[in-house]
């Protein structure tokens, strides 16, 4: 027998056998009837049919079985923020190895960090500074320039006496690899940092005493060097002539710098430093903040006359191959005219 096959206008289901009663006297109490159990219907509907008349997810009658409840979207919810955080530690390893080959990259062709370990550029730069030392423009054909802070590789023999102490295989580890990302200076390289006094060509000397530091025949003043110190009044030297390619470097603090006047018997080069061995120029101390600041060129080197002079043989050649080529062009524009 179909359940659930009424009219919907409160009249009764029809049983076979029954006599048909009169609707005018049943009527009454057939709707009462209804109205007093809304929900028996339904419910018959529900035990003969095995289930739910509102679905299978038990909700209201009529309602579409695809709805989503609540329920489900906090279960959705939790999934796609499982799978956010599992994708966050897949690409963190990502993340670090692009980290680090940045760092590599910014190291070998942009910056690098460099500690001081010394007191030989005091007062400029204390022990235990970090300077930035630039390394793209070398790559471009520059080259040091008087006055500049420069760090530059030992040329043998500078840094023979000095020995460094073991920090450990786990210390020495960690500064292995943070020295190879340009985070840590290295330990086993061997570093300078001085200022450059004259490059290739200049004439360099100090005569000592209080006298100043000459650079083809006009006087630095220095107002960098380290105070109670003097120009090179514990070390006289020159006059120098600088080879091509060369620097002369000294430290600003003057009585405590084993720089290029204490090495002039090293080899034939005179203490001077090839431009080949220099890393680049220190141009910001970086750390600690309380020191930040830049290291400019001292208005001294910027003096007129400070620059190596042209030879006055090659100023007369100079001026004389113009003037040749010019009546030779003029001798031959005769020449065609006359043909």
């Amino acid at each position: 027998m179909a359940v659930g096959a009424r009219s919907g206008h409160g009249e009764p289901e029809k049983r076979p056998g029954e006599a048909e009663q009169s609707p005018v006297g049943e009527a009454p109490e057939v709707a009462v009837s209804q109205a007093s159990q809304p929900t028996q219907a339904p419910q018959t509907s529900q035990e003969t049919t095995g289930g739910p008349v509102g679905g299978p997810t038990g909700g209201s009658p009529g309602a579409d079985p695809g709805d989503v409840t609540p329920e489900s979207d906090a279960t959705q919810d939790g999934q796609r923020a499982a799978k956010k955080q599992r994708s966050f530690w897949k690409e963190l390893p990502i993340l670090i190895g692009i980290a680090l080959v940045l760092a590599l990259v910014i190291k070998t062709f942009l910056v690098q960090a460099f500690s001081i370990p010394s007191d030989s550029m005091q007062d400029t730069l204390q022990r235990g500074d970090r300077v930035l030392v630039d390394k793209l423009t070398p790559w471009f054909g520059s080259k040091p320039e008087r006055g500049e802070v420069v760090v530059f590789h030992d040329p043998g023999g500078w840094l023979d006496e000095t020995t460094t102490a073991d920090p450990g295989p786990v210390a020495g580890g960690i500064q292995k690899v943070l020295s190879f990302i340009g985070l840590m200076p290295s330990a086993e390289e061997k570093d300078l940092i001085k200022r450059v006094i004259a490059v290739g060509g200049d004439t360099v000397e100090c005569k000592g005493n209080n006298d100043p530091v000459t650079v083809n025949g006009k006087a630095l003043k220095e107002p960098y060097i380290f105070p109670g110190n003097t120009p090179c009044g514990d070390k006289p030297f020159g006059p120098i002539k600088v080879p091509k390619g060369r620097i002369w470097v000294m430290g600003d603090h003057r009585q405590n710098s084993l720089d290029s006047r204490y090495h002039q018997e090293l080899d034939k080069f005179q203490g001077t430093v090839s431009e080949d061995e220099v890393v680049g120029r220190a141009i910001v101390i970086a750390w600690p903040i309380n020191r930040w600041s830049t290291l400019p060129v001292p208005d001294t080197f910027d003096q007129k006359g400070i620059g190596a002079a042209v030879a006055p043989p090659a100023l007369g050649l100079a001026g004389a191959v113009p003037l040749v080529l010019w009546r030779r062009s003029r001798i031959a524009r005769k020449t065609v005219l006359k043909g």
